[in-house]
């Protein structure tokens, strides 16, 4: 049992922890220490804006909170009962404030800035300083995505600690000494990297922005839709600020066993590709002597269901792997229910074997070896992962870039990792795992769902595919399937081609009907991850056509069959088949990883756990520890691909 220490935070007692910082034990009490600098993500503490100055019963001077750990018997003042540290706080507020511009109504940090909140809570009423305040130029575009403001920056050096700290890159530093202190680049080079846009939260201030997001709404003009990044299979927990029923920015949303709160610059600023040029917005048909037109919904429903009823048992599905499950399984649905064909293009190969090896992305950054295998780099495939390996190894653990058995079975916490093709799904991994004993290995796919699309795929029917010599019909589903040179040349011997996708340039030309797709941010649904976690897409834009679930379930219900056109619905139809019964509402904000035996109801992010009682006082229970201790060609199967069905059971871990 974690041995608990005694402190008293402004006369109230408390037990946590031995080793607990100083700001969470105030916590513990009820009591918030305001911080500016201090963020537990960026390693240790460096006391750099000294808001958080406290006074410490036996010790002569204030002392900055988020550098002190809670020892047995410490006794706490905060500004709420010392006069000393209010004063203390007071002074540091006017410090920062001497230079910093007043510029609140125009700043797009006006609102939701921690520095405006703390002034008003803790600042002094008005100014003694009657000087002109130091003045840069402004604002200065240190990459295409991110500006900086040096008149509001307070030098906390958040954004310098993740440069040099997190992502390890280094173009973040502080340039000159006392007031002419500046954050810049390194010899002024563009500031570039797969996570530089996470700097633009980490800034308490308005000093760094992005570049997408300015002047582009205030706090009270905006909903933030929670939701799932579908732009990798890490499938990273994000907010989606809407305003007007546009999507204007996406801002990270700690999930700590998926993401820790970081996410990469595709997740991040790759939302504009909703207001594309060319996204398709009507179904278009090819018409003879006039090549391509727009055509009336129900005219492309009437089309569809000629080209369907025609290649009645002669139709092949090409799936993206980019679908919701509710949408593969509606699709499936159709076609395999309806049409009595069962033959698929997967976009890899989907293997089970991984199941018994499952473990949360967290479990890495325990790891006391680490060996990613595989031709593409992390930091292409999946960025998060690539921090997680980074973490890993500044706790210490040794990284491979090949195979070390003898490394691997002579490790604690070993950890596998595949990034490529010849993966086979998971399979090759989960071989190595099984050979050498390994308890954590991942697989990480080319695809955001690809697990997920698979199990809708399968579970839709039992039938088997009997394999056809011609293709009657070929429907593409999704632009990265429309993409695929293999999709293209089964589609030149199909008789004929539906295509499901957002934009001119993918399918047009050569698809006898084109019906407009929707993204990620415009579906609301359920997405499986590389860790086989299940979770929830929220929709947070209005698409500008029907989402597919809507013409789908048109579609289905002139041949038969029954389908919703809600996710909701189509989910609960699904989850009695393979999700064990799990209810759409109960899939929740932060998913837990429910196929590994120590998975919680919930996964939840407190600064600490609740205190509970003990004895006279309060006590803060010692947290739970982390668990720690081949995008395999295209084909077209010959054969179903085969999940697992599962009904109430989950796979244990070997």
């Amino acid at each position: 049992m974690t041995d608990r220490v005694r402190v008293t935070v402004d006369e109230r007692e408390v037990h946590v922890p031995k080793g607990t910082g100083l700001v969470e034990t105030a916590l513990a009490a009820g009591v918030e220490i305001p911080v500016f600098c201090y963020e537990p993500r960026l390693g240790a503490p460096v006391g750099a804006c000294r808001m958080c100055l406290v006074e410490i019963e036996g010790v002569p001077k204030l002392q900055a909170a988020c550098t002190l750990t809670a020892a047995d018997g410490m006794v706490v003042r905060t500004a709420r009962t010392s006069d000393k540290a209010a004063e203390g706080q007071n002074a540091t507020l006017e410090f920062i404030l001497v230079n910093h511009p007043l510029d609140c109504p125009v700043c797009d940090k006006g609102g939701e800035c921690p520095l405006q909140d703390l002034t008003f809570r803790y600042g002094p009423g008005n100014t003694r300083m009657s000087f002109e305040k130091l003045t840069f130029e402004k604002p200065i575009p240190i990459s295409p995505t991110i500006s900086l403001d040096r008149e509001r920056c307070i030098l906390c050096y958040r954004c310098t600690r993740f440069s040099e700290d997190v992502s390890e890159d280094g173009q973040l530093v502080a340039r000159n000494r006392g007031a002419m202190s500046v954050i810049t680049t390194f010899e002024d080079e563009p500031y570039s990297g797969p996570f530089t846009g996470n700097v633009t939260e980490l800034c308490p201030v308005g000093a760094l922005l992005p570049t997408q997001y300015r002047f582009e709404g205030r706090p009270w003009e905006i909903q933030n839709v929670p939701t799932v990044c579908g732009m990798c299979p890490v499938g990273c927990n994000v907010n989606a600020t809407v305003r007007e029923g546009k999507v204007k920015r996406i801002l990270s949303r700690n999930h700590p066993e998926i993401d820790e709160g970081w996410i990469c610059d595709k997740g991040r600023f790759a939302f504009t590709h909703l207001r594309a040029d060319d996204r398709i917005v009507d179904p278009i048909k090819r018409v003879r002597l006039r090549g391509f037109e727009p055509v009336s919904w129900d005219e492309a429903i009437d089309e569809a269901e000629r080209l369907l009823r025609a290649a009645s048992g002669r139709i092949v599905v090409a799936l993206s792997g980019s679908e919701t499950v509710e949408q593969a399984y509606a699709l499936a649905k159709l076609v395999r229910t309806g049409l009595h064909s069962h033959e698929a293009m997967l976009p890899e190969e989907v293997s089970p074997a991984l199941d018994a090896y499952r473990a949360p992305l967290s479990s890495i950054a325990g790891a006391d070896v680490v060996a990613v295998l595989g031709d593409v780099p992390l930091e292409q495939s999946a960025p998060i992962v690539d921090l997680w390996v980074r973490a890993a190894r500044r706790n210490g653990a040794r990284v491979l870039t090949e195979l070390n058995e003898a490394a691997v079975r002579a490790a604690e916490r070993p950890v596998l990792i595949w990034s490529g093709p010849g993966g086979r799904g998971g399979a090759t991994v989960a071989a190595h795992a099984e050979r050498l004993g390994v308890t954590s290995a991942f697989y990480v796919p080319a695809t955001p769902n690809c697990r997920g699309v698979a199990d809708a795929w399968a579970a839709a029917s039992d039938e088997e595919p009997q394999g056809t010599e011609s293709v009657g019909l070929l429907v593409v589903s999704g632009d990265e399937a429309a993409n695929d040179p293999n999709v293209r040349a089964i589609a030149e011997r199909a008789d004929a081609v539906i295509a499901i996708s957002m934009y001119h340039g993918l399918a047009v030309g050569w698809a006898d009907l084109v019906l407009p797709g929707t993204s990620y941010l415009e579906r609301d649904g359920t997405y499986v991850n590389l860790e086989g976690r299940l979770q929830r897409l929220r929709r947070a834009a209005i698409p500008p056509a029907p989402d597919e679930l809507a013409w789908l379930s048109q579609l289905a219900s002139r041949f038969g069959v029954e389908l919703a056109p809600y996710a909701p619905s189509v989910f609960a139809e699904l989850s009695h088949r393979i999700y064990a019964d799990l209810s759409f509402g109960e899939v929740g904000e932060r998913a837990p990883l429910r196929r590994y035996t120590e998975a919680p109801a919930h996964v939840e992010a407190p600064p600490l756990p609740e205190p509970e009682p003990l004895g006279e006082g309060l006590s803060l229970a010692s947290s739970a520890s982390r668990s720690s201790s081949s995008s395999g060609r295209r084909r077209w199967s010959s054969s179903r691909t085969r999940t697992r069905r599962r009904a109430g059971s989950r796979t244990e871990r070997r």
